[in-house]
């Protein structure tokens, strides 16, 4: 039989002071794979330490939770009745399957619309060639019936659509023709094709780079290694290089986007933690002394340890603009400096983030809404322990994510949405408080425990999240700032860290730029292309280069038109 193990207790001081040891008489391969094993230990223990964990709970930590969907969560399955569901074949508490519908076949639901195939219209970014036909042409004799004439149908031409394959980065070598005087030496070299410059790499280069490494997340080496590997050598430092001196042209694209975000009469913000190097460890002494003599980023905290990217989504009449921010600043802080440009004879915006008071900017107001989605997560997390209060609290709020549903499918105004809302959503909403208080007052629910926390979360916020019932335009949730901070996540999974506050501030720059193109339907690449060839323009009016309005002016100064924008 198996001893049983020996408790030790160790602070982080001790278990960092132990590694330290062990590193200097240790192989360094042997090191790594015990640190991490010890790591990961600390970290198990940490969690551990949860008086509410579970298996569930820990298995969703430790590995990511797959879907928060009301079956998901609960382990329900419907059987025709959305009222009447089954946990598994085991005997369920929420009540039992209908005789009369449950040996009926389900009836197969139709596919979604947008499943399937591409179409032509969906390959906005390809060329189109006409092609006639190889040996008929209009106004010949048909050679079916041999007495009727045929006609060229315009309109419904045949549609090939031919995918290939080409490297992310393609380069072509010109060699142009060079002529020598016999008598003087005087040598004369071709001019290179028209539309062919002299640099070395062109805009297009900079517009693939920045949306491999910024909007795919794409590492350096990766790409290194992916251009090696098709004879199209692209150092890690060129990448870099390129991307940084296209970043210094496409500036004032950036700060007009951040101007015209002040405006937004809807904003959500939030943040995710990063890593900037010359912050951490030894290096962050030296950069806080630069501070102290003016070299470095301005407001250094010297207290602040934490490091943020901060993303904020602004809603306009008919646009969005997002935004990214890197450093030791909080999104309310970011946000606060953002409002600075705001026009003063504007009303106070609409604020939606979470709970945490660091998300709100101080000394400016804003009408501040909290995100429904992270109070309906903390009942997630206690399913497990209490499925019949969870699943009641859950069929409510999923009622009032369906009214949502339903407001937006008929396109209603802001204030049609609001009536809506007040009509359907409210009663319901009502009866959930009143049904929350009873279960803390009556002591059916122990406020200590987990599924307490919630609730009382729910109650202490509960004006701020059911802004929506009182205040035309307000959302439900933050998702959409949530999925914009989805690249600086990805980038951070795949990067892992930023060098220097001028390579944060470059991501920044094209995270901003690329995810407002997504949200407006624009073609990137087209997009930073075309900024960087009317640079001097973009200088000159930044507020005729937006995402939203650069195609006219493009088409003016160039004759030609800019690709078509990708299919929403």
């Amino acid at each position: 039989m198996t001893a049983p193990f020996e408790q030790v207790d160790m602070s982080e001081q001790d278990i960092a002071q132990t590694l330290t040891e062990a590193k200097a008489v240790l192989p360094q391969a042997v090191f790594e794979k015990i640190e991490i094993i010890v790591r990961a230990y600390s970290t198990l223990l940490k969690v551990l330490e949860d008086k509410d964990i579970s298996l569930a709970r820990l298995r969703k930590i430790l590995f990511g939770p797959t879907s928060e969907k009301s079956r998901q969560v609960l382990g329900l399955h419907t059987t025709g009745d959305p009222a009447r569901l089954t946990c598994g074949g085991l005997a369920c508490p929420h009540g039992s399957p209908d005789p009369k519908t449950s040996g009926k076949p389900k009836a197969r639901r139709p596919p979604p619309p947008g499943h399937g195939r591409n179409g032509q219209a969906a390959y906005s970014g390809a060329a189109t060639e006409k092609v006639p036909h190889h040996r008929l042409k209009p106004g010949q004799c048909c050679p079916g019936c041999r007495k009727g004439k045929i006609y060229d149908q315009r309109n419904r031409p045949g549609i090939l659509v031919r995918v290939m394959g080409q490297p992310p980065l393609a380069a072509t070598i010109y060699e142009l023709q060079k002529l020598r005087c016999n008598l003087c030496g005087e040598i004369f070299e071709a001019d290179p094709p028209a539309g062919v410059g002299r640099d070395k790499y062109d805009e297009t280069a900079a517009s693939m780079i920045a949306l491999f490494r910024y909007g795919g997340g794409f590492p350096w080496n990766r790409l290194h290694k992916l251009q090696g590997g098709i004879g199209i050598p692209l150092p890690p430092s060129t990448q870099w290089e390129i991307v940084r001196d296209a970043a210094k042209r496409l500036e004032p694209a950036f700060e007009e986007l951040q101007r015209a975000a002040a405006q937004g009469k809807l904003i959500h913000n939030d943040d995710t933690p990063m890593k900037i190097l010359a912050w951490m460890g030894k290096r962050r002494e030296a950069t806080l002394r630069e501070a102290a003599n003016g070299r470095a980023p301005e407001d250094p905290k010297p207290d602040r340890t934490g490091i943020f990217t901060s993303g904020i989504v602004s809603s306009l009449k008919d646009r969005r603009i997002a935004l990214f921010f890197t450093g030791l600043k909080h999104a309310g802080e970011n946000l606060k400096a953002l409002l600075a440009k705001r026009n003063p004879g504007l009303r106070s915006p609409i604020q939606m983030c979470d709970a945490l008071a660091r998300n709100v900017p101080q000394n400016f107001k804003t009408i501040l809404a909290n995100c429904l989605a992270h109070g309906r997560r903390q009942f997630v997390d206690q399913a497990p322990n209490f499925p019949r209060e969870c699943k009641h609290i859950l069929d409510v709020l999923g009622s009032v994510y369906k009214n949502d549903a339903i407001a937006k499918k008929r396109e209603l105004s802001d204030a049609q949405r609001l009536k809506f809302h007040q009509d359907r959503s409210g009663p319901q909403m009502e009866k959930l408080r009143a049904w929350m208080q009873t279960q803390i007052t009556d002591k059916k629910i122990e406020p200590n425990s987990g599924m307490g926390e919630a609730i009382a979360y729910m109650l202490k916020h509960w004006e701020k999240l059911t802004l929506f019932l009182n205040k035309a335009g307000a959302p439900l949730d933050n998702n959409i700032c949530e999925r914009a901070l989805k690249k600086a996540i990805l980038h951070r999974k795949n990067s892992l860290f930023y060098k220097t506050d001028n390579g944060a501030h470059v991501g920044d720059l094209y995270m901003s730029l690329i995810h407002t193109c997504d949200l407006n339907g624009v073609d990137p690449f087209d997009y930073l292309t075309q900024l960087q060839r009317h640079a001097k323009e973009l200088r000159a009016h930044p507020d005729q280069w937006m995402p939203w309005n650069y195609r006219p002016a493009t088409t003016t100064l160039t004759g030609a038109t800019p690709r078509s924008p990708p299919p929403r």
